[in-house]
């Protein structure tokens, strides 16, 4: 048996340099949890510094991972698996393959073998358009068809679970469009939030769509479900300390916004009146272009056990640029 160097079983927290991941750490963190285990692959990437001030015990690479594991099954209490490959754009199926649905599935039978809780990312991507809805209901997982191959992957892992029976002995998260903290490593793929300010300070103004259905939403009047991440995290978690309860589950606010909001949101951090510009969308995005989202949040409610009240979009906003994102953007001069 492997030295113990810890007085407490262990949480392995895949992804934890990543967005969500990094911000479920720090939340443990100020939780008064430091038994945790971070497992991620750094390569190039700037997103080491998301754990800068994180306590954990250990970090292992995501290569080394299942070597890690042999032979510690009775230290481990549980796994959030947030690792996966993100980009909506990536287009390497067997990357994506390999990255997103076997590594999960592996992981997932190593801690269902050893009765450990098991929360991890599924994706609101799996709805695809929404034309069945968003609801997360498991008798209609078989009908989603979700529009990518990220978004497919991810559907593969929930229907591997729900075809083993062994979707309510785990967690699954399908997040909708979170922003915040700890996303600037993102690159293309962070938040439109993240975006504008970049947009904002650089030419005073931002770029939205023109509606691809103007019978039904004005320019820019495209709906999204918006949650902030540190309101992500508390959900994730929340799952941790609730381990009775089991299935997937929608993550998100519950509560519509259109972009013209999110925008109007990040001119009014920034202090400055709105400068919107409408362009026409790419005909090649048209066909696969999400107008309308909204994670139905009936079950989370249910399971809840106080009512759970987000932070709303505009003050979501302020928080992040004004004590986050202004600061690293002149740091990085970016």
């Amino acid at each position: 048996m492997k030295r113990k160097i810890y007085d407490d079983q262990l949480i392995i927290i895949t992804g934890a340099a990543g967005f969500i991941g990094s911000n479920v750490v720090h939340y443990l963190n100020q939780q008064g949890y430091y038994n945790l285990v971070l497992v991620d692959d750094f390569h190039e990437s700037p997103k080491w510094k998301n754990l800068l001030g994180a306590k954990y015990v250990d970090f292992v690479s995501k290569y080394e991972i299942f070597d890690w594991l042999d032979e510690r099954e009775d230290d481990i209490e549980a796994f959030i698996h947030l690792g996966a490959n993100s980009a909506t754009t990536e287009l390497d199926g067997d990357y994506l393959l390999e990255n997103n649905y076997r590594f999960s599935v592996r992981l997932a039978e190593y801690a269902l073998h050893h009765d450990h809780r098991f929360i991890y990312a599924s994706s609101a991507a799996t709805y695809g358009r929404g034309e069945q809805g968003f609801s997360d209901n498991h008798d209609l997982l078989d009908e989603l068809r979700p529009m990518n191959l990220y978004g497919y992957t991810k559907h593969m892992f929930d229907l591997w679970l729900k075809r083993q029976g062994a979707l309510d002995d785990v967690v699954g998260l399908k997040y909708f469009n979170i922003f915040g903290p700890r996303e600037c490593h993102k690159g293309r793929m962070a938040s439109m939030a993240y975006h504008m300010t970049k947009k904002i300070l650089l030419e005073g103004k931002v770029g939205l769509f023109k509606s691809s259905e103007p019978e039904k939403y004005g320019d820019g009047d495209q709906v999204r479900d918006f949650l902030y991440v540190t309101d992500a995290a508390k959900m994730t978690c929340y799952f941790l300390e609730n381990a009775e309860e089991g299935g997937i589950y929608n993550i998100g606010m519950g509560k519509t916004h259109t972009w013209n909001q999110l925008a109007k949101g990040v001119f009014n951090a920034l202090g400055k009146e709105p400068n919107i510009e409408y362009i026409p969308m790419p005909e090649d995005l048209v066909k696969q272009y999400q107008n309308y989202t909204l994670a139905d949040m009936t079950k989370f409610k249910t399971v809840s056990e106080s009512p759970f009240t987000p932070v709303e979009l505009e003050a979501a906003c302020d928080d992040y640029i004004n004590k986050y994102l202004l600061a690293y953007l002149e740091e990085n001069n970016s």
